[in-house]
């Protein structure tokens, strides 16, 4: 691995890792609906140009405009539940157990391969890696979880399962197209989604939030989405769209780290225990997967950006 892959690779290492700390942060004052369209407003507004810019990738708009139906797809069960599903799970979870429940999307993923039949069998190894995530959601949740928060697990669960049907969408329908209008378009879509749904809904806060809510928020959008899926693209450039997607082993290090260190969550011997089975499981089922690599990244395993 070279040095600049390195220096990616580590980057967006951190810059996915830290968005539920931010997210924990910005849900002291912000609705779970107000902090998806703060965030997916102010990064459209960073995209947005940033694809324009680029001859190639402002011809391809229209072509993604064009698969709007797939486009809206992916939105829907890859940024605009899943993001407002884990906003407001993240007010009964700890950062860090949000985001080893999301490190499990790669074992969901190959079972959804699976049942679709566009996979090959798991074998012994992917077998016992589906066994060993399994027993790591299992421990986390029964053991490091109050009873009073299962419902806060269960939207995990829809945040988990968006995050593993985003990737399928991407390289069905949306394969052929360059991988940042795509992201671009959706995320735009996200902010028009959440806008009359704040409106209609909490509304737009009656003041404006303390300074930390606007720096969670800042990153969210500026770090955590529009340069982290621009790292994302200069990494797979450098590794290509398969190793690229071992980024996931790193972020939930980061979030756990994190959320240990700058907002006092307790980390239990359950908590370790968990991480260390589901991202062992992910690894050991993720490296069964022999597929050819789909042209856009596999950017929903990794959006924890979450």
């Amino acid at each position: 691995m070279s040095r600049r892959a390195v220096i990616l690779f580590l980057s967006l290492g951190l810059a996915w890792g830290i968005p539920y700390m931010f997210i924990k942060v910005a849900g002291e004052e912000l609705s779970p609906s107000v902090l998806v369209l703060a965030r997916t407003a102010l990064a459209a507004l960073l995209l947005v140009p940033i694809t324009l810019i680029s001859r190639r990738d402002r011809a391809a708009v229209p072509l993604v405009l064009r698969h709007w139906k797939a486009v809206t797809a992916y939105t829907v069960v890859e940024v605009a539940l899943p993001w407002v599903a884990l906003n407001h799970a993240e007010q009964r979870l700890s950062s860090s157990t949000a985001a080893i429940l999301i490190s499990a999307v790669p074992v969901v993923g190959v079972v959804i391969a699976l049942i679709t039949r566009r996979a090959e069998k798991l074998g012994l190894r992917g077998g016992l890696g589906l066994l060993l995530g399994t027993a790591g959601v299992a421990a986390l949740v029964g053991l490091d979880v109050n009873v009073s928060d299962l419902g806060a697990v269960a939207e995990m669960g829809v945040v988990v399962m968006g995050y593993a049907i985003g990737p399928v969408i991407l390289s069905r329908y949306l394969g052929d197209l360059p991988g940042l209008p795509v992201v671009t378009v959706s995320i735009v879509l996200a902010a028009l989604i959440y806008l009359p749904v704040v409106l209609l809904g909490p509304g737009l806060p009656a003041q404006v939030p303390s300074g930390k809510v606007l720096v969670a928020v800042a990153v969210l959008a500026v770090v955590c989405t529009a340069t982290a899926f621009l790292l994302l693209f200069a990494l797979i450039g450098e590794l290509g769209p398969v190793r690229a997607t071992t980024i996931v082993y790193v972020n939930p290090v980061v979030a756990v780290i994190g959320g240990a260190l700058f907002l006092g969550e307790k980390v239990t011997l359950w908590t370790v225990l968990g991480f260390a089975l589901v991202l062992t499981g992910s690894y050991l089922v993720n490296g069964t997967r022999r597929e050819a690599a789909p042209a856009l990244p596999d950017t929903g395993r990794e959006l924890q950006a979450a």
